[in-house]
């Protein structure tokens, strides 16, 4: 973990060691959560943002029906609620989707961080646009593309953004989602996903079965989902960590 966040601080660009330090201090204790763990309620106002070091978060939205919408993933490494900093309400849930970890960061100081830090309030700011470009694309994916190249991008977006953080290589890692997961976030029915999964699996594109992940063509399967990973930025450590 402690690799984890030095990753994390890492990619904050334009700003100094010092600021990175200064940041680090204020991360508060890790504490570990259950899968199915609400972080955040819809409507709440919290005092705190968080920083995932283990796990997977998801941003959900519950309709009337009790119907669920999974808006974005947060993987290790990711500051899962800088916005909630300014939110008046949240308007969203978040919710552990797997086993996690977590560290809290108060608002007070995060506020003062950013007053007395400037670079360091811009660097931040990075990372909530990269969160609206995320949101963008997978909106995209739901209006646009098929369930079956919704789920190949889905696949490739997550391997290029956990090998930015050492949890992928070889074009494997480690995926301990539920079906159901993944249909809340590609918008179909669990039914659909295993279809769509036997589908990519035929073509020899891709294989998920037991929480593990294996991209077998990565080529065939990133022009499937029409991926570009530019709209990751500053997410990505550097450019020659981008599979080819």
């Amino acid at each position: 973990m402690h690799d984890l966040l030095a990753i994390t601080l890492k990619r904050l660009e334009g700003v100094s060691d010092d600021d990175r330090d200064v940041l680090a201090a204020l991360i508060g204790e890790t504490r570990a959560v259950s899968a199915g763990r609400v972080l955040v309620e819809e409507g709440s106002c919290p005092q705190v943002s968080m920083l995932l070091l283990g796990g997977l978060v998801g941003r959900v939205s519950i309709l009337n029906e009790g119907g669920r919408q999974i808006s974005e993933l947060n993987v290790p490494g990711d500051f899962v609620d800088l916005h909630s900093l300014l939110l008046k309400k949240m308007d969203h849930s978040l919710v552990a989707l797997t086993d996690a970890v977590i560290a809290t960061i108060s608002h007070v100081s995060l506020k003062l961080l950013c007053e007395a830090r400037p670079r360091l309030m811009r660097a931040l700011w990075g990372e909530t646009v990269v969160d609206g470009a995320i949101n963008r694309e997978w909106l995209l994916a739901l209006g646009r593309m098929s369930a079956t190249e919704r789920l190949a991008h889905l696949f490739c977006e997550l391997y290029v953004r956990l090998e930015a953080v050492g949890l992928a290589a070889d074009y494997r890692f480690d995926l301990r989602l539920t079906q159901s997961d993944a249909a809340d976030m590609v918008g179909i029915t669990p039914v659909h996903v295993n279809r769509s999964l036997k589908t990519l699996r035929e073509q020899s594109l891709l294989e998920w079965r037991g929480g593990s992940a294996i991209i077998h063509d990565w080529s065939k399967l990133a022009r499937l989902a029409q991926f570009d990973p530019t709209y990751l930025q500053p997410r990505l450590i550097s450019s020659d960590q981008n599979p080819s």
